[in-house]
């Protein structure tokens, strides 16, 4: 078998993967995740909701409903994540079966006010070149981390912007190390579960590039110890990080260890599928 149809075989299982979690979704936020999530004042309450029109998303995935629906997860600018039921999705001549797909743009609109709102229209806005290959894998991997780090009603626009541009570096082929390391730092951010890379919480100063740290999951960025078991991280790795600068091997390399640490942290020990795929294609 090619590296490419490697590559295709472990794109179907993500694929897969992230589907059989679907019915499961609800319970993947831990209370410790939830806790920690700030409310936003653009959030709208379920609760409130009647109609609502012209909102920009993307369905993160979709699984079976009844005989000829499906429920979707989606990712909104303005909503945060919702549930969706598409009546009638898997008919054969429904226009929305085409529609629906993974890494699209499009534009929602719903109706409800219950937990799982009812889908009443979904257009394809285009305008964005599709994932493949390797590219798709990553992809599936961005919409694992949000289905299990954003609790759902809660808006992230400046996530969603993130989440949208990463697609596009993606598709034009940017280099996945250092597309990935942005938007994990933005899902960090966004949710609440990362303090200022920036201060030292040892000195009470701003970190220095020459000095060692390790970055606590719970009381933020501290001077490293011998005993620690967790990564140790230059200081210019974290500036590096926050200013969006991983062309230094040394900070391509540390960010990654100190992101897989840190998102393990907050996952509680549910396991990221998409992320072993990844490393396993990478160990070929």
């Amino acid at each position: 078998m090619s590296a490419g149809d490697t590559v295709a075989v472990r794109v179907q299982e993500a694929a897969l993967d992230l589907e059989d979690e679907a019915p499961h979704v609800a319970s993947l936020s831990s209370s410790k995740l939830t806790s920690a999530k700030v409310k936003s004042p653009a959030s709208k309450a379920p609760s409130r909701e009647r109609r609502v029109g012209g909102q920009p998303g993307f369905v993160l995935h979709s699984w079976p409903y009844k005989e000829t629906s499906v429920i979707i997860d989606v990712l909104t600018r303005d909503y945060g994540r919702i549930a969706l039921i598409a009546k009638g999705a898997k008919r054969p001549h429904s226009q929305l079966r085409s529609v629906l797909q993974t890494f699209q743009p499009l534009n929602f609109a719903w109706t409800g006010k219950s937990e799982i709102r009812i889908l009443t229209s979904a257009e394809w806005v285009g305008g964005m070149l599709p994932l493949e290959k390797s590219a798709l894998l990553c992809g599936f991997y961005l919409n694992e981390l949000l289905v299990k780090f954003l609790v759902r009603d809660e808006a992230h626009p400046t996530l969603f912007d993130q989440y949208v541009s990463t697609l596009n570096q993606l598709a034009h082929d940017e280099p996945a190390t250092t597309v990935l390391r942005q938007f994990e730092l933005s899902l960090l951010r966004e949710s609440g579960l990362l303090s200022d890379l920036t201060f030292c919480t040892t000195t009470r100063e701003r970190i220095q590039a020459d000095a060692r740290y390790v970055v606590d999951p719970e009381s933020g960025v501290r001077l490293s110890l011998i005993s620690d078991t967790a990564p140790v991280v230059l200081g210019q790795t974290l500036l590096d990080m926050v200013a969006g600068d991983y062309q230094d091997p040394q900070t391509q390399f540390q960010s990654k260890m100190l992101m897989r640490s840190l998102l393990a942290h907050h996952l509680h020990g549910v396991v990221l599928n998409t992320r072993q795929i990844l490393i396993d294609l990478q160990n070929l």
